[in-house]
């Protein structure tokens, strides 16, 4: 099965936290410098940043690295406010917001703040539909909407965002429904492992394997039919090693997240080797599978600084 048409590689970076007001607008321009595009900030209740004011905060520290959620949760958020709040981000950044949004995941989140954890499949359909909402607010002329969990009579969004018709909308995951929503209706589309247990461990490497995204990229074209090669693939990697030993790193590394060590060498959501080796992981995984947004934690900022140096924009 072909690639989506080759994208210029962008780097995005994820960092939820910070000490005070000065370290986090250092990251936001250190990550500036470095080349990469995006500065991405979760959403979840634990020990972390407001997602909202930290965006803002370092959209106001840098002039032309892009801001966005990696990714809201919608059940933490209306889609009425949420909409009015990315709108905002938009226009104060001119224009650099990128708007993520997911289902939820994390169980603990749920469980400490007393929030129902539905099944997925309805979790999906509320956010689906949050998302119809939030573009029709986006949108010119007032909005009205009946829907099984949101119901909105006539509503004018305001602000508008800058970028028309809306911010890019990135929906990741790694199960069937939610990757199928992605493709119809996004413009950047996550592949990730997946999480249903609410943690990422053993549970998951089968999910994380060369093979299961060749799986995904399928449901993908499947449902996404001619917008296809119009579509942005992003994946989050979970892992950055600088090593002379590939091999030994995934047998130690690998069992630990179910996978064997051959899985774990191939595994799309991990970069080992020297600085050349990372290299030639990104491109040969563009050119296999169109990945060609690539995000990591921010602890691995300056690990990647080289790579993002050699390959951001080409």
């Amino acid at each position: 099965m072909p690639a989506p048409t080759a994208r210029p590689f962008r780097f995005g970076l994820q960092a939820s936290s910070a000490p005070d007001a000065a370290a986090w607008r250092e990251l936001a321009r250190k990550a500036e410098d470095l080349g990469y595009a995006t500065l991405t900030v979760a959403d979840h209740l634990d020990d972390q940043l407001a997602t909202t004011p930290a965006i803002m905060a370092a959209a106001d520290a840098t002039s032309t690295l892009r801001l966005g959620a990696l990714v809201y949760c919608n059940d933490y958020h209306h889609p009425v406010v949420l909409a009015k709040e990315a709108a905002t981000l938009d226009l104060l950044s001119s224009g650099r917001f990128e708007m993520g949004l997911g289902a939820g995941w994390m169980t603990t989140d749920y469980e400490r703040a007393g929030i129902a954890l539905d099944p997925p499949k309805l979790r999906i359909d509320r956010m689906t539909e949050a998302l119809a909402v939030i573009k029709g607010l986006f949108a010119d002329g007032p909005m009205h909407f009946e829907g099984d969990h949101y119901t909105i009579r006539g509503l004018e969004g305001t602000p508008k965002p800058v970028q028309r018709p809306h911010p890019p909308i990135l929906i990741g995951g790694g199960g069937k429904h939610i990757l199928q929503v992605a493709a119809r209706e996004a413009d950047i589309v996550g592949l990730n492992i997946r999480l249903d247990h609410g943690r990422i461990d053993d549970t998951a490497g089968p999910t994380a394997t060369l093979d299961s995204t060749r799986r995904k990229l399928a449901w993908i074209r499947e449902a996404a039919g001619e917008r296809f090669d119009r579509l942005e693939l992003q994946t989050r990697i979970h892992l950055v090693e600088i090593t002379n030993d590939r091999r030994a790193l995934a047998e130690v590394i690998g069992p630990a997240f179910g996978l064997t060590p051959d899985e774990a060498l191939e595994c799309p959501h991990a970069l080992a080797g020297n600085v050349d080796d990372i290299v030639e992981q990104c491109v040969a995984r563009r050119e296999d599978l169109g990945l060609s947004h690539i995000g990591v934690g921010v602890e691995a900022i300056d690990t990647m600084a080289p790579v993002v140096a050699r390959l951001a924009g080409t």
